[in-house]
């Protein structure tokens, strides 16, 4: 069965660490949502250049547009035996986007407040790729230095405690309604991952158990 796969959960949660180990398993890309984006505006597709007028004034891009961006991406070819995509999105996007590409499995990742402030604190980021680290659960073989592309890794300026309580309000205000779409729709599961001593990889096997029932 092909996988059109959506990964959930607040800034900190692990999304990009556990699609990124999942992808290659089933051979599938791993899309950002985020990188959708960046990429529309800059390649100036017609959506992208619409999507950046309302960036510059600083509003609210409208739905028919963010969703039309996601759909577009969603339906070039490396996608046409299933994806995993790194959503930050609401239910009306959500509603959009399944009127032209059906979601079939949706992994939701439950973690703590303090769980997440725990993850993000101790978090680095390549300057040169974008890929992330963890000084305590996902190290660089040489600390400081990216293993992919040996760009320097830095913590982000929005990683600070009290920063990281304000996303995760605004994320929660955003994410009920969408986890309740997915819940109605019965394709949502729900993955623990509140110990934060949990290796990366326990994680990724519990989710692939998941995804395999969806294949069966």
């Amino acid at each position: 069965m092909k996988l059109n796969i959506v990964f959930l959960g607040p800034p900190g949660s692990g999304k990009g660490t556990y699609a990124s180990r999942i992808a290659p398993k089933f051979g599938i890309p791993h899309i950002a949502v985020g990188d959708i984006f960046r990429k529309a505006i800059s390649e100036e597709i017609p959506m992208g250049i619409e999507a950046k007028k309302y960036y510059d004034e600083g509003k609210m891009v409208p739905n028919e547009i963010s969703a039309g961006i996601i759909i577009e991406r969603l339906s070039q070819k490396d996608c046409e035996n299933g994806f995993i995509l790194d959503s930050p999105y609401d239910s009306q996007q959500a509603e959009k986007i399944d009127e032209k590409i059906k979601i079939n499995v949706v992994i939701n990742l439950d973690i703590s407040e303090e769980g997440v402030i725990q993850r993000l604190s101790t978090r680095r980021v390549c300057r040169k790729c974008g890929a992330i680290y963890n000084i305590r659960t996902v190290k660089p073989k040489v600390e400081g230095v990216c293993d992919k592309c040996g760009g320097e890794l830095y913590q982000r300026k929005d990683d600070s405690p009290e920063a990281i309580r304000k996303r995760l309000g605004v994320y929660e205000e955003r994410s009920g309604p969408l986890l309740e779409y997915y819940k109605e729709r019965g394709v949502l599961i729900n993955i623990d991952t509140k110990d934060p001593h949990l290796p990366p990889e326990v994680t990724v096997e519990k989710i692939m158990e998941e995804l395999k029932k969806f294949q069966s």
